[in-house]
């Protein structure tokens, strides 16, 4: 006699997740100031130091989190040259499953319509579930990524993610809006989000981990592996004009001494204004 299997579904219970994470290199500027290029429209990148975007790193984190609970796999997703080999290493060193770079010279990734296109593009040669991105750039900012990609892919969409949990097969975002305000969206699968910072506590990386993260492959594509042409990514949406720093127009002046030093001095400071 064969046997026979019935399978129930649990509500509540997501089998497995297939998630990408898109993840950016960008200069790491905690311990070296920034200056403008001789070209006025970039800054200067010799010396600097490159590390995994903060919002991509809590986005990463997210990722990792649902697929523990969940069951499943996180892919990370980087564009670039070798050099974002350093950062899906990070990735991968951390727990995602799989890594791909798309290099290709053809690429202007300074313009984020482009980078959302490529990575659209990416996500349709994949298995996913959901898409998850940072809020932003540390070093743009300009926060568009995540919505193009979804516009690309005609998916629902949320930004701003401070919790991710998936119900009954579907996901939960609970988005952060302005005066400490939250607001809850329940959006069908697939889907793309944007996390915010500090939505988890981010992982230790451990020497182990970056060990093996250097033995593992990272799967490398380019524009024609994706079925896209240099026309369709080569003409930027958007342009740098000009780069400069924020013109200095009120400075702080510290004073110093006893309180009675102090209190002279403002009072002389006062008058030399025209104050008092």
């Amino acid at each position: 006699m064969g046997l026979s299997a019935r399978i129930v579904a649990v509500p509540g219970l997501w089998l497995a997740l297939d998630i990408i994470v898109c993840v950016k290199y960008v200069p790491d500027v905690s311990s070296t100031e920034l200056k403008v290029d001789s070209s006025g429209r970039d800054i200067e990148r010799r010396g600097l130091n490159y590390d995994i975007n903060e919002w991509d790193d809590y986005a990463l984190e997210a990722a990792l989190m649902l697929r523990d609970k969940h069951g499943g796999s996180v892919t990370a997703v980087s564009i670039g040259g070798e050099e974002a080999d350093r950062v899906l290493r990070r990735c991968l060193a951390k727990g995602a499953d799989k890594a791909v770079r798309i290099g290709d010279t053809r690429l202007n990734v300074n313009d984020p319509f482009t980078v959302a296109k490529v990575l659209s593009a990416a996500a349709r040669k994949m298995s996913f579930d959901l898409i998850l991105t940072g809020v932003q750039a540390n070093d743009d900012g300009y926060a568009i990524t995540g919505p193009a990609i979804a516009q690309h892919l005609n998916l629902p969409h949320a930004t701003l993610a401070k919790k991710i949990e998936i119900v009954d097969g579907r996901v939960i975002v609970n988005r952060e809006l302005e005066g400490g305000v939250e607001e809850i969206v329940e959006l069908d699968m697939p889907a793309v989000i944007t996390v915010q910072s500090g939505i988890v506590e981010l992982r230790y990386v451990s020497v182990l981990g970056i060990r093996m993260a250097m033995r593992r492959e990272i799967k490398v594509m380019s524009l024609d592996d994706l079925g896209l042409s240099s026309e369709e990514v080569g003409e930027p949406w958007i342009r740098v004009e000009e780069l400069y720093a924020p013109r200095v127009e009120r400075r702080v002046e510290f004073v110093g001494g006893s309180p009675e030093e102090v209190a002279t001095k403002i009072v002389e400071l006062l008058k030399r204004r025209g104050l008092l």
